[in-house]
């Protein structure tokens, strides 16, 4: 299918798990993607697999999300060899366990430069570029512990609901410019890196909380909201959270 044909797509964190699942899925449906990580080999196989696939164009970027020079060198990158940007991803995200006491400054600045700095830092560098092509479609990869607290994710929790306000804060400055921000907020997510997680019976019930349907998410569940955000389908949504949890948040 063609919904983003023609279209260009920057995924951070592109090389694994939900990052992955996401730049394939957009692929598929005719966008150019520029996988966006710090892993290289990873990254460049996956820019490698998803053009055997699907027969777009895919381009690995070496990228520290943390980074403003990274950013700046990132876009004009893919300036120079696509002209234009349609699509961002912000998915690139760290998880470190702790309490409010218990939780380290270090843990805490490190979780934020990732987490915050880093969609933060995507969307002040990409607004530009999508501004020149005309609009675009930004979409931050959030959680539903951005919407409701875990007693053990302190640093995560703030950092999630920074993303969740930051989502709509740049949707109100730049909807002028044709650009929509949305955000996603997913559960526990099954990828390869959640996988030591899901093997252990009383972690996975325990992160899954009140889920209604009582499974971790399938990382092509994530992706095809994405989808629906990055494509017309979502025309007339700016600003918004969609919540893809399972019915977490529902009671």
């Amino acid at each position: 299918m063609t919904k983003l044909a023609g279209k260009v797509a920057l995924i951070t964190g592109g090389a694994l798990g939900m990052g992955f699942a996401t730049a394939l899925t957009l692929a598929r449906e005719g966008a150019m993607v520029v996988i966006a990580d710090r892993d290289e080999d990873a990254g460049q196989k996956a820019a490698r697999g998803i053009k055997e696939e699907t027969g777009t164009e895919a381009l690995f970027v070496h990228l520290d999300v943390a980074s403003e020079e990274a950013w700046l060198a990132g876009m004009a990158t893919v300036a120079d060899r696509f002209g234009r940007l349609d699509v961002l991803v912000n998915n690139a995200g760290v998880y470190m366990s702790g309490t409010t006491e218990s939780t380290s400054l270090d843990v805490w600045e490190k979780t934020f430069a990732v987490n915050v700095r880093g969609v933060f830092l995507g969307s002040k560098t990409s607004i530009p570029l999508m501004r020149k092509s005309g609009g675009g479609s930004i979409i931050n990869i959030c959680s539903n512990w951005g919407i409701v607290a875990f007693p053990d994710a302190a640093a995560y929790c703030a950092s999630k609901g920074a993303v969740r306000l930051l989502t709509k804060a740049t949707a109100s400055e730049v909807a002028q410019d044709n650009i929509r921000v949305n955000s996603v907020h997913p559960s526990l997510t099954a990828t390869d890196m959640t996988r030591g997680v899901l093997e252990d019976k009383e972690a996975t019930k325990r992160l899954l909380g009140p889920s209604l349907l009582g499974r971790p998410a399938k990382a092509d569940e994530i992706a095809n909201v994405v989808l629906f955000l990055a494509s017309s389908d979502s025309s007339f949504m700016t600003g918004s959270e969609l919540v893809v949890d399972g019915g977490y948040t529902a009671v």
